[in-house]
C-alpha cells in the first residue's frame, strides 16, 4: 500500500465532517420509509444516508431486500434532502446498478470480504473509480483477510478506500452480537494510519442500549466515523429491529459523544502520562517474566506426566483454575470475558509446551 496519505483525502474532498456520521435503516423497505427517515436525518450530524438494498441473510426465507428498485427511492431522498448515499454491493451486478443510480459511497459486507474471488470480481468492476469504497471486516477475526480485501481494491486503482469495523462472529455467548475485538482494528489502524476507519456499532451491539458506549469507545480510539442503523419505527423494522435507533436518539447521541484530542502539549499532562506509561512498562516486563516462569513449570509437569503415561489435558483441573481466576478477577475489577480470554491463551500455551515435551 503506497501513498497512504492520499487514502484519507476523500473525507475532505467530499466536504464531510469529522467524525463522519452515516445513518439510515438496515433495509430500504418502502419509498415512504426511505424518504421519511432521510428527512428526519437531514438536520442531524448525519451527512450520508445508508440503506440496505440487497440483504445477504444468514438463513433463507428472511427478507433479502427490495433490490434495485430501492436505489430510485434513495435517489429521490438525495434530491429532497441533499444527503449523500451509500449502500452495500455484493457482486458486479450490484456495482453496475449502484453506479447507474449515482450512489456516492459503496461498502463491501462482512460476508463478502471473506471471499477473495468475490472481492476481486467487485474490485474489477470498480477499477479506477473515484467512488469511495468502505470494506467491512470479515465475519471471522482474520486481519490478513481484511487487509487482503483492501489490497485487492488498491491494486484495482480504486482511489478512495476506507474500512468499517463491525465486529466478529464467535460461537461463545457474549454481551455483543459480534465481538468487537478492538485490537484487530487497532492493528489495522497502526499499519495504515491514514486509512479512514468507521465503526458500525449496530452490528457489534445487536441491541440498541449499548450503541452509545461503543461509539464513544470508537471516538476514544481515534476512529474517523460511525455508521449507525436508524429507523423511525425500529421495533417494526423488516430486518435487525433490535439494533436500530430512532433519528432523534441519534441526534442526541452525537451531541453527547465526546471528541477527544489526539495529543496534548500541556507539560503537566505529558509528565503524568510519561510516569504512568513507565509504570505500565515495568509491569508488562514483570508479566512476561512471570509467564516465562509459569511455562517452565508446565514443562516440568509435562515431563512428570510423560514419565507416568498421563494425558496432557486434565479437564477437572482446568475448570477449577478457570473458576478461581474468574472470582479473583472480579475482585480486581476484571471482566469475566477478559479473564477467559487471558487464561484460555495461557492454558493453550501450556498445552503446547507439554506437547513438545511429549514429542521429545
Amino acid at each position: 500500500m503506497e501513498n497512504k496519505k492520499e487514502l484519507r483525502t476523500w473525507l475532505d474532498n467530499m466536504k464531510l465532517a469529522h467524525p463522519l456520521v452515516i445513518a439510515g435503516p438496515c433495509s430500504a423497505e418502502t419509498e415512504e420509509q426511505v424518504l421519511k427517515i432521510a428527512h428526519q436525518l437531514k438536520d442531524t450530524d448525519a451527512t450520508v444516508l445508508r440503506a440496505g438494498i440487497w440483504k445477504p441473510r444468514t438463513r433463507p426465507g428472511n427478507f433479502e431486500g427490495v433490490g434495485a428498485l430501492g436505489l430510485k427511492w434513495m435517489q429521490r431522498a438525495k434530491e429532497e434532502t441533499g444527503m449523500l448515499l451509500t449502500t452495500e454491493v455484493a457482486n458486479a451486478n450490484h456495482v453496475e446498478h449502484a453506479l447507474k443510480h449515482d450512489i456516492d459511497i459503496l461498502w463491501i459486507g462482512a460476508r463478502t470480504t471473506v471471499s477473495p474471488f468475490i472481492v476481486q470480481e467487485i474490485a474489477d468492476a470498480l477499477k479506477g473509480t473515484d467512488k469511495p469504497v468502505l470494506i467491512k471486516n470479515p465475519v471471522n477475526p482474520d486481519l490478513s483477510l481484511w487487509l487482503g480485501a483492501v489490497e485487492r481494491f488498491h491494486s484495482a486503482d480504486v482511489k478512495n478506500l476506507g474500512v468499517i469495523h463491525r465486529g466478529f462472529s464467535t460461537y461463545e455467548k457474549t454481551r455483543y452480537r459480534n465481538n468487537p475485538e478492538w485490537q484487530i482494528a487497532i492493528d489495522l489502524q497502526n499499519r495504515f494510519p491514514d486509512l479512514p476507519l468507521i465503526l458500525d456499532p449496530s452490528h457489534i451491539a445487536g441491541r440498541r442500549d449499548i450503541i452509545f458506549d461503543l461509539c464513544q469507545t470508537a471516538l476514544d480510539l481515534n476512529y474517523d466515523g460511525l455508521m449507525v442503523e436508524t429507523h423511525y419505527d425500529p421495533d417494526n423494522a423488516w430486518s435487525d429491529a433490535k439494533q436500530q435507533i430512532k433519528p432523534e436518539v441519534l441526534d442526541q447521541m452525537t451531541v453527547d459523544l465526546k471528541i477527544r484530542e489526539e495529543e496534548s502539549e500541556a507539560v503537566e499532562f505529558q509528565n503524568k502520562l510519561s510516569t504512568a506509561r513507565t509504570k505500565i512498562d515495568v509491569i508488562d516486563h514483570q508479566l512476561i517474566e512471570m509467564l516465562g516462569k509459569r511455562m517452565k513449570i508446565s514443562d516440568d509437569i509435562g515431563r512428570l506426566k510423560k514419565a507416568n503415561n498421563v494425558a496432557v489435558l486434565q479437564t477437572k483441573r482446568w475448570n477449577e483454575i478457570l473458576g478461581k481466576m474468574i472470582l479473583q478477577g472480579e475482585d480486581q475489577n476484571l471482566s469475566e470475558e477478559f479473564i477467559l480470554k487471558v487464561f484460555k491463551a495461557i492454558h493453550q500455551e501450556s498445552i503446547n509446551h507439554q506437547e513438545i515435551v511429549y514429542k521429545k
